[in-house]
């Protein structure tokens, strides 16, 4: 397994699903500001922080694609990352379900509840957005840890 291509790879991938998110509402799409709710999460808001984090996560994620394509499980084909693409939304999308438990902006009631997948903030076009841009997240992350 290759770290630091798998963190690279992690980066550009979020780079480029935070592009998507910020471009959905131009594209009928309901608002995935991910950078602004982790940015709010222990308080006041903090855009810069939500984006590290988000980029944080990225790495992390992509870590793991890259453990498993490694353990001969998928490998880092633009198939296969779109696979683990739409796995990793169907974890993250329910983990989204429990945030209102960590979250002091949705507690407060400064930030609305996404509920899990993000049928409380956008219904089932969140959820198909959120489906999409990981499956997008997924294949850059392939293609990019290939191409190392």
């Amino acid at each position: 397994m290759n770290v630091l291509a798998a963190i690279i790879s992690g980066l550009i991938g979020t780079a480029v699903i935070t592009m998507v998110m910020a471009m959905a509402p131009k594209m009928g799409m309901p608002k995935m500001d991910m950078v602004g709710m982790l940015g709010s999460m222990f308080g006041k808001p903090n855009r810069p922080m939500g984006l590290f984090i988000h980029l944080m996560m990225g790495a992390i994620f992509a870590l793991i694609y890259a453990y498993f394509w490694s353990s001969g499980i998928g490998a880092a084909t633009w198939l296969s990352g779109l696979l683990f693409g739409a796995v990793h939304w169907l974890v993250v999308g329910a983990g989204m379900g429990m945030m209102p438990m960590v979250h002091a902006g949705i507690k407060s009631g400064d930030i609305p509840e996404p509920g899990a997948f993000m049928l409380k903030n956008g219904g089932m076009k969140a959820f198909m957005g959120g489906l999409m841009g990981h499956m997008v997240f997924g294949i850059v992350v392939a293609l990019v840890y290939a191409a190392f």
